[in-house]
């Protein structure tokens, strides 16, 4: 395996010249999608609430037809 050039390391890191923060005000960077990551926690622990709601609401009807 070869070690890959400077070029190369730039293009799979997707570095350029200047940051994109640097400009200042919104980077333009993301996550998955979504740039304002300030409530991606909060998020995630309402989908997770939201799946056992469901997934308790399954087991209880299922429980009640038996």
């Amino acid at each position: 395996m070869r070690e890959l050039t400077i070029n190369e390391i730039m293009q799979v890191s997707g570095a350029g010249g200047e940051c994109a923060g640097d400009s200042g005000g919104d980077s333009g960077n993301n996550y998955g999608g979504v740039s304002d990551t300030e409530s991606v926690g909060a998020e995630l622990v309402n989908i997770y609430e939201g799946v056992v709601a469901a997934a308790s609401h399954i087991i209880e009807r299922v429980a009640n037809a038996l």
